[in-house]
């Protein structure tokens, strides 16, 4: 990657998330536009970039990414509601990053090489990572659904959809370790997910749960060595 975006991707982390504080955050998205936190925070962005380029010369670069930030930050400001806050959070970073990239290319003729998207192994990786998550779910939500214990409206209830993201997870670190070729990582997955499930299957004293639960487990991670080598035989 060009050292001058890695550069720039850097200011804008800093800026971003290093010297950003949570105040800051609030104060933008009470005040909106009337907030002197965002012109503040769009500031240290340009003088961010004047610092990682130890330079004075990058002025039309630190103008336009300036221009940009206020513009995303603004209409985040203007358009976050507590139910989309979530979804904006990624949907600024994302444009963030872009107009960083358009800048690059426009000031310094940088060039993104994209010519991977045309290589069969890509596709492979990203059915692969596709197939763990949400697919996955289902199918094992499917298999296992004749064995669900009776809930119980004394015991403690979990955060909503925890199991179903816990084992996305999981799924997906198993899939990454082994095309990395660190399979003993794997065996530390198991291992650690044990550890932090025994001591509530102890305490709950239900065996149809301690049941359930290790077969959601064992064919969780089943599932996800089997298509994790099924893609690395590919796309070797």
């Amino acid at each position: 990657m060009d050292i001058i975006l890695v550069k720039l991707i850097l200011a804008h982390l800093i800026g971003d998330f290093f010297l950003q504080p949570t105040s800051w955050v609030k104060d933008k998205e009470r005040k909106k536009l009337k907030s002197g936190k965002l012109y503040l925070h769009v500031l240290i962005h340009v003088v961010l970039i004047f610092i990682v380029f130890l330079s004075f010369n990058v002025w039309k670069t630190a103008l336009s990414i300036g221009v940009l930030h206020l513009i995303i930050d603004a209409s985040k400001s203007l358009f976050q509601t507590k139910k989309n806050a979530r979804i904006l959070f990624f949907a600024d970073q994302v444009l963030h990053f872009g107009s960083i990239v358009f800048v690059w290319h426009l000031f310094f003729k940088g060039y993104l090489d994209i010519s991977y998207l045309n290589d069969v192994k890509t596709w492979f990786l990203i059915v692969g990572v596709l197939f763990l998550s949400l697919p996955t779910s289902i199918i094992m939500k499917v298999i296992i659904a004749k064995w669900l214990p009776e809930s119980d409206d004394e015991s403690p209830k979990s955060l909503q959809n925890a199991g179903k993201y816990i084992g996305i997870l999981e799924r997906v670190l198993i899939f990454v370790f082994i095309l990395t070729n660190h399979f003993e990582a794997v065996g530390f997955l198991l291992a650690a997910k044990s550890i932090f499930r025994f001591g509530d299957l102890k305490e709950a004293h239900d065996l149809k749960l301690t049941e359930y639960v290790l077969i959601g487990t064992l064919l969780s991670f089943g599932i996800a060595i089997v298509v994790s080598f099924m893609i690395l035989g590919l796309v070797r």
